[in-house]
């Protein structure tokens, strides 16, 4: 059997009044390409909340009813694994969907937006990042190098010390709370965060899923990630 890969959605407003539930094309394509098999985590909530900055992970649970956090754990269960994708928004049940995957040792990668989901999930804090003309650069492959901890659990997955990564964020994570800081940019800006203790709980500020076709050392996240999860 091959491992199945959860790709918790995303919101989208269109023209002020329809919700839209997507999920990348970049995202599903790299998991099937590494052998495993994505599906969609589609919320029940009719009404879509988004986190403000003075959100506090203690009050999670308090947001939905019991009925929905049951369906949303219904379509965990069927996967071996989970992804926070990035996009604009992040919606607090992807937050909530972090916790019960750290709560559970569920594997779960986070990825740009979904990295700040991950570490919100733990108590963290983020910020916006200062002069972002340099980070959001949408239409280019790389944009600038991080360093990564030798002793990480990430390491194990790029087996790189220094690599290039694309950027395309406008946040950064100002405090990253029980999770580990395992790379840093060139300015000084956290870019990977983990738990060492779980089977995996990783969060990226960069764009793997838009460089596995050209990028061994990008693709290896996603290969790595469902060796584990299988």
């Amino acid at each position: 059997m091959k491992p199945v890969i959860g790709l918790v959605s995303k919101h989208n407003v269109l023209n002020g009044q329809r919700t839209y539930t997507y999920i990348s094309d970049e995202m599903k394509n790299a998991i099937f390409y590494n052998g495993g098999v994505a599906i969609g985590i589609i919320p029940s909530m009719v009404q879509i909340t988004f986190p403000n900055k003075k959100f506090n992970v203690q009050d999670i649970d308090n947001l939905f009813t019991i009925e929905e956090k049951e369906n949303l754990i219904s379509q965990i269960k069927m996967c071996d694994g989970i992804i926070l994708s990035g996009g604009p928004k992040s919606d607090v049940y992807e937050i909530w969907i972090a916790k019960y995957c750290y709560d559970n040792n569920i594997p779960i990668l986070g990825i740009c937006a979904g990295h700040n989901n991950i570490v919100r999930s733990v108590g963290g804090t983020i910020k916006e990042v200062e002069n972002a003309k340099i980070h959001y650069q949408p239409n280019l492959d790389y944009v600038h190098s991080i360093k990564v901890n030798k002793n990480s659990n990430f390491y194990n997955f790029v087996k790189r010390t220094k690599m290039n990564v694309n950027s395309r964020h406008r946040n950064i994570i100002d405090n990253s709370s029980i999770l580990s800081i395992v790379a840093y940019d060139e300015y000084g800006n956290i870019e990977v965060t983990e738990d060492k203790t779980k089977k995996c709980f990783i969060g990226m500020r960069f764009h793997p899923e838009s460089l596995y076709l050209v990028d061994e050392t990008h693709n290896n996240i996603f290969k790595k990630f469902i060796e584990i999860c299988q």
